[in-house]
Parts: C-alpha cells; structure tokens; sequence
C-alpha cells in the first residue's frame, strides 16, 4: 500500500488501453482468492472484448482509481432483448459499501439497460462467490435454474448458480 491517494474512482466504458488492467483484476480473483484453475487463454473474450461484448446491446465498463483498473462488468448480448452479465469482478482493496465500485459498475449497466430496452438480464456464477450471491439477490435477480436460462445464454463450465433480473423497460 502506498501513501498516494488512489484517485477519483471513475466508471467508464472499456477502451482497448485498459485490456491488461482487466486481466490483471479477473485472472488473480480467479485463480488465487477462488482456486479455479483457469487462464487468460481459457478466456479469449478477454482479448477481443469490443468484438465480443462491446455490439449489439451489450457493452463492458470498467472502474478506474486514477490510472489502475478497480473493477470490470460485461454484458454480453444473447439475442430476444435479452443479456448476460459476465467478468464482474471488484479488486480486493476496492471491495466493499465504502468504495461503491459494484454498485456503481452496476448502476453503469441498468441505465444502458433502459436505455436500450433490454427485458431480461442473466448470469451465472460459481457456488464459492457468496458475496456475489448477496450482491445479485439485493439488486433484484432471483435465483433460477439451468434449465430456464434461455438458448443464447453463454455457460461456462464453472456456472453452477444461475439468476434473472427481469426489466420494466422493455415494456
């Protein structure tokens, strides 16, 4: 830790510049605070992520502290007005009511989401990300099973937990 302030946390729209600062938030997360054994190249979305979320209705945000990348949200566009969330992911140090960097990242997310009248949000997770459950089920997705996600949902092989938010804007 250093004794420089960490900058003004910013949300943001991702840009092709802030692609490392987005690996190096996910894949630590990923490997070491969870011990799933993935890597950068079991995740090629992350090397074209303007190509792979970035069209149709989707779109990826990231939250920047001064120049370091803090936190990371896609949205992945599945066709029928509907979307996947992927890749939230908050850095450690940034985690928490205080710094507000999930509920700003999603907050980022639910005006594009009215904004584009998208009816129907879906994710899936892993059952080890308790405080990611907490997270979901207090900003309104309810709990759903496997077979109730639709045809385009996009599952990994580590989904085991799966939820929807359905959205008043597409009516």
């Amino acid at each position: 830790m250093t004794d420089e302030a960490p900058g003004e946390l910013e949300i943001r729209r991702f840009a092709a510049e802030d692609e490392q600062g987005v690996i190096d938030v996910i894949l630590p997360i990923q490997r070491e605070e969870f011990g799933i054994a993935i890597t950068i190249d079991d995740q090629p979305d992350l090397h074209s992520i303007p190509a792979f979320y970035q069209s149709g209705i989707g779109d990826f945000w990231v939250a920047t502290a001064g120049d370091r990348v803090v936190g990371t949200l896609g949205l992945k566009d599945i066709g029928g007005s509907q979307a996947a969330i992927r890749k939230m992911f908050v850095a450690p140090d940034f985690r928490g009511r205080s710094h507000g960097v999930a509920a700003r990242l999603f907050e980022s997310l639910l005006v594009h989401a009215e904004r584009r009248k998208i009816a129907a949000l879906f994710l899936g997770t892993t059952d080890k990300f308790l405080a990611a459950h907490r997270f979901y089920e207090k900003n309104g997705f309810a709990e759903i099973t496997k077979d109730d996600l639709p045809a385009g949902f996009p599952v990994m092989s580590v989904d085991t937990k799966f939820y929807v938010r359905r959205l008043a804007s597409a009516a």
